[in-house]
């Protein structure tokens, strides 16, 4: 996995954050919480907002949903959504993301674009999608300027990738990635510039029994926002 850089995530030191930040409870994940939290959203600022500029690319407004999968007796056990990328694409290729992309002209609003996104990638229509709001803008070194529109997902919906952008899709336990424990800040020294990001290495346990090495490596943008997520969701618990 090569960054634009020329360099893998994966062989840069890391180090854990901040450890009195704590997980973030089931009742805190529940979809009734989440629903509310949303329509009463706590004070806060997004502990990542851009990475350094990579190339000279114009801005392109984008927009990802980021689905969280009712999973468990009354969506108790919520999983999120990811998908990885094929090889070919020409931004971000082979990397794990929530499924998304550029805000065309036709698109009426952000929300609108994520979901057309999101059936085109990988079949989720939007029958099966409660939108519960948007999370701040996140800007790539790229120069995408990605919004997040989080979303309840039915459990009942089909998955079905379009071959020609994603390669698979998998669930995270929401649990996992809602755990500071499970955040690795990675830091890197390039051309006089300081980059940081998170990674946050997940071995689903099915899996693992048979291949002992499979890992999903979300990093990134991706992990930024879902950190960001992390972060929205623990002020709200002053609430």
């Amino acid at each position: 996995m090569k960054h634009a850089l020329g360099f893998d995530p994966r062989d840069i030191p890391w180090f854990s954050q901040e450890q009195h930040w704590q997980a973030l409870s089931a009742a805190s994940l529940s979809p009734e919480r989440l629903k509310w939290v949303f329509k009463n959203p706590p004070d806060w600022t997004p502990e990542l907002k851009r990475e350094p500029s990579v190339g000279q690319r114009a801005p392109q407004a984008a927009a990802v949903l980021v689905p969280i999968v009712m999973r468990g007796e009354k969506g108790q056990d919520p999983h999120l959504l990811l998908t990885q990328r094929t090889q070919h694409l020409s931004s971000h290729a082979g990397q794990i993301a929530f499924p998304g992309g550029k805000v065309d002209p036709d698109d009426v609003s952000l929300e609108h674009a994520a979901l057309r996104e999101a059936e085109e990638e990988v079949g989720l229509t939007a029958e099966f999608v409660e939108v519960l709001g948007q999370l701040p803008s996140y800007v790539t070194g790229t120069a995408f300027h990605i919004t997040p529109v989080v979303a309840l997902v039915s459990p009942d919906h089909t998955i079905r990738p379009n071959p020609n952008e994603v390669e698979f899709t998998f669930e995270v336990p929401l649990s996992f990635l809602m755990n500071p424990m499970n955040h690795r800040l990675h830091q890197w020294e390039k051309d006089g510039i300081q980059r940081q990001w998170y990674s946050m290495p997940y071995r689903p346990a099915i899996l693992t029994a048979s291949d002992p090495n499979t890992e999903f490596y979300i990093w990134g943008a991706t992990a930024g926002m879902i950190r960001n997520l992390y972060r929205f969701l623990l002020a709200a618990n002053s609430l």
